[in-house]
């Protein structure tokens, strides 16, 4: 199926509603990025979402519950039910509409097939097609509902880049902004009375979207930021992560008829929640005690001690050397014996900091590296090893997850410089970088699959068998347990010119 057609088959034609005598009070509740089925045990997580979402659903029976994006992973029990706790928990408050995000595809389009299936809600993109154009099973595209008069086309649009990010195989993504603001015109021309985008994409996207003037509201995740916006013609909310902080929007809106035609006027009203104050769900937390219950039995086991500071926070492991980054790349290298090691900041997940002295448990670990990787030891030449870099710190502006902690060699780069061309000088082993030179690179295999754009190692001479390699994880714990202490530093790895 193409992709005009498979617009065409998703997007139900509008018929011409009656007009109203009063103004329509329509909620809409966005939601995205939600991990941590507990959240921090006070902001956040499911029992809380839920709470609020049937909150608003007994306040306002014209309330549309949405979902923009990533729950399946990561998280860590995700690692081990590949995110069927998400799916569980969700039922029991299910969406109105859910768009998959690109970690709905970690454990590959089989799984979030069935993810799919086992939902009590429906799923929708209009961006994702099988490889031969023809649409997914189960996966629906533009959704209308009439909401008391009023015609609400939902514009469920996924992130272009991915396959870049994730295991989404053969799956077709087109590309996000170009088939959002197509779709919403088409919306638009239809007799649509309200046009919103529920969106899984980065900021740069959102603002191309607001910019287009195609969308009345906009419900964006992926940038695990909350903020709000209204610019006389699109509202705009991008909707934090783990549920810690909502805004349900309220629009009034007003039908009445002009010279033979329909006229649609609405304003929003935002609302600020922060989940800190709300009350858990009853049901849904006492399936939240059971799943972490299991969990601690399992995780709660001391590994070793740090005696100097971690950092995992996502703007660190994604811009600059980090302890927790040379925690991890270290583990991948002297574990394998490898020359370098090469570890994506997107992979390293906690998002936290550990005081010097503090114990490390499995649980730290796993949480930090959720993802299942293995570890994977490859042989490069030195040209290709400087690409790889290169792809490192190519969007470094934009805190993309390819930004690579580093074992076994240091870095200079110009972030000023054109993307491809910010490298200035490599070390490896104090030895300036040889282009012909083959060396043994430590990764993992999302990398090894080219992954976070790490293409160059998709051809490259494996010593290790990934499919039996070991958990980057376990190589972690492993490391830590065999020192029983570490101590981790920021040695220079990294260093960006003119900062």
């Amino acid at each position: 199926m193409t992709k005009s057609l498979l617009l065409a088959t998703t997007l139900c034609a509008l018929t011409a509603a009656p007009l109203m005598a009063d103004p329509v009070k329509i909620t809409l509740l966005g939601v995205g990025d939600v991990y941590n089925f507990a959240g921090d045990g006070t902001q956040g997580g499911f029992a809380r979402l839920n709470a609020v979402a049937k909150a608003e659903r007994a306040a306002n029976p014209n309330t549309l519950y949405l979902f923009d994006g990533d729950m399946l992973s990561p998280s860590l029990l995700s690692g081990f039910d590949k995110g069927q706790n998400t799916i569980d928990l969700t039922n029991l408050v299910p969406f109105d509409l859910a768009v998959p995000g690109n970690h709905e595809f970690d454990f590959g389009p089989e799984n979030f097939a069935q993810k799919l299936a086992a939902s009590k809600y429906p799923w929708a993109a209009i961006n994702i097609t099988q490889k031969d154009g023809t649409a997914i099973t189960g996966l629906g595209g533009v959704v209308v509902k009439d909401i008391a008069g009023v015609k609400i086309a939902l514009i469920p649009v996924a992130q272009d880049t991915s396959p870049e990010v994730s295991n989404t195989d053969d799956l077709v993504f087109l590309p996000t902004v170009d088939s959002a603001i197509a779709a919403a015109k088409q919306a638009r021309d239809n007799g649509a009375d309200l046009v919103v985008g529920v969106v899984q994409t980065d900021v740069y996207n959102d603002l191309q979207l607001i910019h287009s003037k195609a969308f009345d509201v906009v419900l964006s995740g992926d940038d695990h930021s909350y903020g709000t916006s209204y610019d006389g013609i699109t509202a705009y909310v991008e909707t934090s992560i783990d549920a810690r902080l909502l805004s349900p929007v309220d629009l009034m809106v007003n039908i009445s008829e002009k010279d033979g035609k329909r006229v649609v006027k609405w304003t929003p009203a935002f609302r600020f929640i922060d989940t800190a104050t709300v009350t858990p769900d009853p049901e849904t937390q006492a399936l939240v005690d059971s799943l972490q219950k299991g969990l601690d039995d399992t995780l709660n086991v001391a590994i070793g001690t740090t005696t100097t500071p971690l950092d995992s926070r996502r703007n660190v492991v994604r811009a600059e050397e980090s302890t927790m980054g040379n925690l991890i790349a270290d583990a991948m290298r002297l574990q394998s014996g490898a020359d370098v090691a090469l570890m994506n900041g997107g992979g390293i997940r906690a998002d936290r900091t550990y005081d010097a002295g503090a114990t490390l448990t499995r649980r730290d670990i796993l949480t930090e590296l959720p993802f299942g990787n293995t570890l994977a030891v490859v042989e490069i030449n030195g040209a290709h090893l400087r690409e790889a870099l290169e792809n490192a710190v190519s969007q470094v502006e934009k805190g993309a997850g390819r930004f690579a902690q580093v074992s076994g060699l240091t870095l200079v780069y110009d972030p000023k410089a054109e993307a491809g061309a910010r490298v200035t000088e490599v070390l490896v082993a104090g030895a300036a970088l040889d282009p012909a030179k083959t060396y043994k690179v430590a990764v993992n295999d999302y990398m090894l699959g080219g992954g976070d754009g790490y293409k160059m190692l998709k051809d490259a001479k494996q010593i290790t068998d990934t499919g039996a390699g070991a958990l980057v994880a376990q190589v972690v714990m492993d490391y830590v347990q065999t020192r029983a202490s570490v101590q981790p530093a920021v040695e220079g790895r990294i260093k960006a010119l003119g900062q």
